[in-house]
């Protein structure tokens, strides 16, 4: 863990408007920038909603982004911007669609591809203005400065960082996630809860992130429920898109363990949603650190409303009954992984080092495995 004499840059948006009919502020930005070709990066969801935005200008929409979007899918929506020339690029949804909104804004001008940029701090700039708009409350893509798209080939995430990729605005208007329905919002509320619980336990971790970090872990555990059972709840929605925008903000300093490296083949290789993918992992790796961040583990559970644990197993009970009451399939076999993969799951997930070096404590390719047959 580092100290507070540890260097560390605090990276966020330019600017954030945050709050219930802030939706306003993309148009007074696009104005003002006098943009003339702003290009949505959408799913087909919002793309047929774009009139909230009220951009001016030609408006061209990509709405075709795809849950765990690959390579391919990027290169749908390059085609498109490279064709529409955008000045402003709006990512308008999930993290697929921020994601892909950061990549295409990058990549849209100049010769660059996509494996140019793969990596840490492989981007020269950006041409294009760029505006983040989340419509769901999980991933915090809005606030960061990763992309993450995956390799059909090798069925694994190409991971691109870059400060270019950071927003000049993000939006976040809890009223744009009303609509999401109970089963997504508790799945992508505990995402957003991994986010932060990751980043508060990792080696990496740092007094300057942990204070976004409990107080990320503090609103899920009060409005997360709360969302699920009454979706037009607007303080509830309210709290969660704050502690995704916290989560995002734990992500370009520290970023996420072992819960993210193990939740990974699931989606890449049996299209397991994200958020869904990091509830079903989140106890499991919660206990198995606990060891090595006892004080960080009782904190996490006391920020979540959970009873204090005195073994690693209490503490994956209590996790486990976090997750389950909120109507969210715990099981791999009820979401259709095949028990003879999980050890090609267990490979893969042990290959991204990028993750798992950050881990509290060492996690070994037969403990991946452990951990799939526990929640098998």
């Amino acid at each position: 863990m580092n100290s507070l004499s540890t260097p560390i840059q605090i990276i966020r948006p330019e600017t954030i408007e945050f709050g219930s009919g802030t939706i306003a502020a993309v148009a007074r930005f696009a104005k003002a920038k006098n943009a003339k070709r702003p290009l949505v990066i959408a799913d087909a969801f919002n793309a047929a909603r774009v009139d909230v935005l009220a951009l001016p200008g030609d408006l061209s929409v990509f709405g075709e982004v795809k849950p765990e979007p690959d390579i391919p899918n990027l290169e749908k929506a390059l085609a498109v911007a490279r064709t529409a020339r955008p000045d402003l690029v709006i990512g308008f949804g999930g993290g697929s669609a921020m994601d892909l909104a950061k990549l295409v804004a990058v990549l849209c001008t100049g010769s660059p591809t996509l494996a140019d940029v793969v990596g840490v701090d492989k981007i020269a700039g950006r041409a294009v203005a760029l505006v983040q708009v989340p419509t769901t409350s999980g991933t915090g893509s809005e606030g960061g400065i990763r992309a993450l798209v995956t390799d059909p080939a090798t069925r694994n995430k190409a991971a691109v960082q870059s400060p270019f990729m950071l927003a000049d605005l993000a939006v976040v208007d809890p009223d744009l996630t009303m609509t999401v329905p109970p089963q997504v919002t508790a799945a992508t509320g505990v995402d957003a809860l991994a986010h932060c619980v990751e980043a508060y336990t990792s080696r990496r971790a740092h007094p300057a992130i942990d204070l976004y970090a409990i107080e990320g872990i503090r609103l899920v555990g009060r409005y997360l429920n709360r969302a699920v059972k009454d979706g037009t709840d607007r303080e509830a929605r309210s709290g969660l898109s704050l502690a995704s925008l916290y989560g995002g903000f734990c992500l370009g300093p520290v970023n996420t363990t072992a819960g993210h490296a193990v939740a990974y083949p699931l989606g890449t290789r049996h299209h397991v949603a994200h958020g869904l993918a990091c509830a079903v992992i989140f106890p499991h790796t919660l206990a198995f650190n606990m060891p090595a961040t006892e004080a960080k583990t009782a904190a996490v559970l006391q920020s979540l409303g959970l009873p204090a644990a005195g073994t690693p197993a209490a503490a994956f009970d209590h996790a486990y009954r976090f997750c389950a009451d909120l109507g969210i399939e715990m099981r791999l076999s009820a979401l259709g992984v095949p028990a003879d993969d999980l050890g090609a799951m267990a490979d893969e997930a042990h290959a991204i080092r990028r993750l798992l070096d950050n881990n509290p404590r060492d996690l070994g390719r037969d403990a991946i495995l452990q951990i799939y047959h526990a929640a098998f």
